[in-house]
């Protein structure tokens, strides 16, 4: 395995059109934090394709599974799907997604796993994996894994080792820490697997430290100092959520913090940032690396990093407080305003007609209209400008630009280029590059070889009610100059 620092090459950037492909697997029922996770996730059902939403079991809900609280909530999304096609399309039909509910093991971890064992939700899940589709499966566990281990199991009984390193190839696993054993097992079973996680034990006492605790974990877990609080009280989600319409009435109370389980899916939302494409880009579900943890056979996506060469999962952002804080949490709590916008407007949408609703921004770079990410090659001293004056707004509200330089994102394998933005909120921006690489913790140190990466952001928010945000990744690839030592010499 090459590596630089501590972290390993990865697997190069996903490139697919059309939906993220999802299954769920949740241990709805426990507590409310699933729930509300998946009251959520029908507001964006128009954005992912749902495979399968699993009722799982985990370690703090052994012995049950609640596919009826599934069926509850699809039934609320069916009330309302009606008013959400008059702000967008694509919006799946209620008795479709009621279809795709099952049951998965009906007991906890690798104990109810095995040849015999299959369930309702381990079938689905083996039919998800073997259907033909270019695009890869996200497997998103808010529970334990092991009706993932099932599907596996019951595969790899009727596939020959080669087709199932294609099968396994396809899958994207993004998990809430680990909460059986099942997950652990996969990892070692099925090292090509694809995995996000920070591994941990599976009682909870690890949960401080992940960075999933980001959407909304600041006060039950101390651990995210600059985050807005105020945008996940209770208090919030009552006027925001909870009083709007039949849906928002399914939305519980938290117990312990809002929405635990969202980050698993968050990044797959389609709003330009295109996390989904590698984890260490970083977006609204928060930012991993690749690299081997202790105790793991391989590497996998995962929390920690190179701090020698910044290389970490960790991001660094200027809080409320006015004070830069560094920590994995803050991956996500960056943009807490606005996924929290976008989910406040979406529930408007669900009892609103278009006219008294607000709808993000839509933008243009370069002349290239979309969400896509635009790829950019330059020279070292090269001048590069960025255009988004073609953007505008559904709704006519003025636009307000940003563009910035993600400093922490896709440097698993690689290193940062050396940037600076001028004219950063107007529709125009310069970039000029100064240098292919960015210096270490001891400058001069390690010399600049190879190609340089750096991330910019442009972010453009309206002045609607509330503010919503919409996203373009523009991913700069920087050429160094050639060193004066490899450069022909005269034998005169």
């Amino acid at each position: 395995m090459v590596s630089i620092g501590q972290t390993s090459i990865p697997p190069s950037a996903d490139n697919f059109t059309g939906h993220p492909r999802v299954v769920i697997l949740s241990d709805i029922g426990n507590e409310p934090d699933d729930q509300m996770s998946f009251v959520r996730l029908m507001l964006y059902s128009n954005e992912l394709n749902l495979e399968a939403m699993i009722a799982s079991t985990s370690v703090w809900q052994k012995t049950a599974t609640h596919p009826e609280t599934m069926h509850a909530i699809v039934a609320a999304y069916g009330q309302v799907r009606a008013n959400l096609l008059l702000h967008a399309k694509g919006w799946p039909e209620a008795e479709t997604l009621d279809k795709r509910i099952f049951a998965g093991q009906s007991a906890y971890g690798m104990a109810a796993v095995g040849k015999g064992k299959s369930s309702a939700g381990s079938q689905a899940l083996a039919k998800a994996i073997e259907r033909d589709d270019p695009r890869p499966l996200w497997v998103c566990l808010w529970a334990g894994a092991n009706t993932l281990a099932q599907a596996l199991i019951d595969l790899r009984e009727t596939h020959s080792a080669a087709e199932m390193d294609r099968l396994v190839s396809r899958l994207r696993v993004s998990s809430i820490s680990d909460q059986d054993d099942a997950g652990a097992w996969l990892r070692r079973e099925f090292p090509g697997l694809f995995y996000m996680v920070q591994p941990s034990s599976q009682n909870g006492e690890e949960y401080y430290y992940a960075t999933w605790t980001g959407i909304s974990g600041d006060l039950y877990y101390r651990n995210g100092a600059g985050a807005d609080t105020s945008l996940v009280t209770n208090e919030w989600l009552e006027s925001n959520i909870r009083d709007k319409g039949p849906l928002g009435k399914m939305y519980p109370k938290f117990m312990f913090i809002m929405e635990g389980d969202t980050p698993s899916y968050l990044g797959l939302i389609d709003n330009g940032l295109n996390a989904y494409r590698r984890p260490d880009w970083g977006g609204w579900g928060g930012r991993y690396v690749y690299r081997q943890p202790y105790g793991e056979t391989h590497p996998v996506w995962a929390q920690g990093g190179d701090l020698f060469m910044r290389a970490t999962s960790q991001d660094k952002v200027r809080g409320v407080d006015g004070v830069e804080h560094v920590s994995d949490q803050a991956t996500i709590w960056r943009w807490r305003e606005a996924y929290q916008d976008d989910f406040a407007a979406r529930m408007d949408w669900t009892i609103k007609d278009f006219a008294h609703a607000n709808h993000a921004p839509l933008l243009v770079v370069n002349g290239k209209a979309g969400k896509g990410v635009i790829e950019v090659r330059a020279d070292v001293r090269q001048t590069i400008t960025l255009d988004a004056a073609g953007s505008s707004d559904p709704d006519g509200n003025a636009l307000h630009y940003r563009w910035w330089v993600y400093e922490e994102a896709g440097l698993s394998g690689t290193h940062g280029t050396d940037i600076a933005i001028s004219n950063a909120d107007s529709a125009k921006a310069t970039v000029t590059i100064k240098s292919a690489c960015r210096e270490a913790w001891i400058p001069g140190l390690i010399p600049c070889k190879g190609e340089g990466v750096a991330h910019i952001i442009l972010e453009v928010k309206d002045d609607g009610t509330p503010q919503l945000t919409s996203y373009r990744r523009v991913v700069l690839h920087v050429r160094p100059p050639a060193a004066a030592a490899d450069a022909p010499r005269s034998r005169d």
